[in-house]
């Protein structure tokens, strides 16, 4: 039997599932995006006046510590190796991200060795708070109030849209901070770029007889799914349901384009963490690609802000009401028949590209298994509160 499936979502999520949809059954493949590129956020694309390769929609730089999942993408494509180096502007000062060994030494005048370091925070640390209640608590009882005002508060303010009192502790725990000289943005050994761009690498996921893309598509109402014998949804999910409880909440991004000869500031990223600068960071896209040479150069100035209907979504904020209104939709979803939602729209959660990859090649295989057995496909990839 010939299976018909409907994608809707051309990012991550949606291409890897088709992907392995198409290798391992007998289907036919529909992928709609309501955008007129796939890739979703990680779409890139030359821009026409340097022609460097730009992170359409702020900066993407894969890194896992999974091996099979580093194989899968480069599989498709040559990853080149990067190590993703962030500076940050603070009080008129350059220091390193994340906080590390240099970044302390430079900040308090000193010349410490990594034991001296620690003690010396922790006496920074405020250790009369014994269960954060929120990110600044977590902040002032992990770096203390110096570094916290320098480089933490301003930027999470800007980037949130609220005290930071206002947000949870957990927030926090993904920053770390270094007692050695390592300036390397991530931790993960696996990291790098893809040598002719993420919707280059997407192309080839879907580069399958069995798979039709329709872009400028966007999905209005479930008549519109007839025919199908699953309908698989990678938007938020919120949306799906039209709202009827109320809207998630996100944060966006805006953008504010800048053209420069030579090279403007030196390195991939630079935050700005002073309240008072209005933008969160500005990205330098030649940096990306460094085995490539170009004279010219494009920067991206950051900006954040609430979502609107007319916004796309970023960064889930996952507040209480968020989590309760998630909990409702959650439930109406259960009780369809034939749809399943992933990825980071569809399940609400804050999600790296590895992350994704991972959890749609685990979902197909889920997916894969119950066609094959005559179970109920699993309507969602991850439980209630994962």
């Amino acid at each position: 039997m010939a299976y018909k499936f409907l994608v809707i979502g051309a990012g991550l999520s949606g291409t890897v599932l088709a992907n392995r949809l198409a290798a391992n059954l007998d289907c036919t493949i529909d992928i709609w995006d309501e955008r007129n590129h796939i890739g979703g956020n990680c779409h890139t694309a030359r821009d026409e006046k340097t022609g460097i390769m730009v992170h359409q929609y702020g900066p993407h730089i894969f890194n896992t510590d999974k091996k099979e999942i580093w194989d899968f993408v480069n599989s498709f494509m040559e990853f080149k190796p990067y190590v993703h180096r962030v500076k940050a502007m603070s009080n008129g000062k350059v220091y390193s991200l994340p906080v590390n060994l240099h970044t302390i030494n430079q900040f308090f005048n000193k010349a410490f060795t990594p034991n001296e370091a620690k003690a010396f925070l922790a006496e920074q640390a405020d250790n009369s708070i014994t269960e954060p209640k929120n990110f600044e608590e977590q902040a002032l009882k992990f770096i203390g109030k110096d570094l916290y005002k320098a480089f933490f508060y301003g930027y999470t303010k800007k980037q949130w849209g609220c005290e930071p009192t206002e947000l949870p502790a957990s927030i926090l725990k993904r920053i770390p901070v270094r007692f050695n000289y390592d300036d390397n943005y991530h931790n993960n050994i696996y990291t790098g770029i893809p040598v002719d761009g993420y919707s280059a690498l997407i192309e080839k996921f879907v580069e399958s007889d069995k798979i039709n893309i329709l872009l400028k598509k966007k999905f209005s109402n479930e008549k519109e799914l007839e025919g199908y014998d699953h309908v698989f949804y990678t938007g938020p999910i919120d949306a799906w349901f039209q709202f009827k409880y109320g809207r998630l909440g996100y944060r966006t991004v805006t953008f504010e384009t800048i053209y420069e000869q030579g090279d403007k500031q030196g390195v991939t990223q630079m935050n700005y963490c002073d309240a008072n600068t209005p933008h969160t960071r500005i990205t330098e896209h030649k940096h990306f690609t460094y085995w490539e040479q170009h004279n010219s150069s494009i920067l991206f100035k950051e900006f954040s802000k609430e979502t609107t209907p007319d916004d796309i979504p970023y960064y889930p904020k996952r507040l209480q009401q968020d989590k309760e209104l998630l909990m409702q939709y959650r439930k109406d979803a259960e009780n369809l028949a034939g749809v399943s939602f992933l990825g980071r729209l569809a399940t609400y959660r804050y999600m790296d590209m590895h992350h994704v990859i991972g959890e749609a090649l685990n979902y197909a295989e889920n997916f894969i298994k119950a066609i094959n057995t005559g179970a109920k496909p699993p309507v969602f990839p991850n439980t209630e509160m994962s």
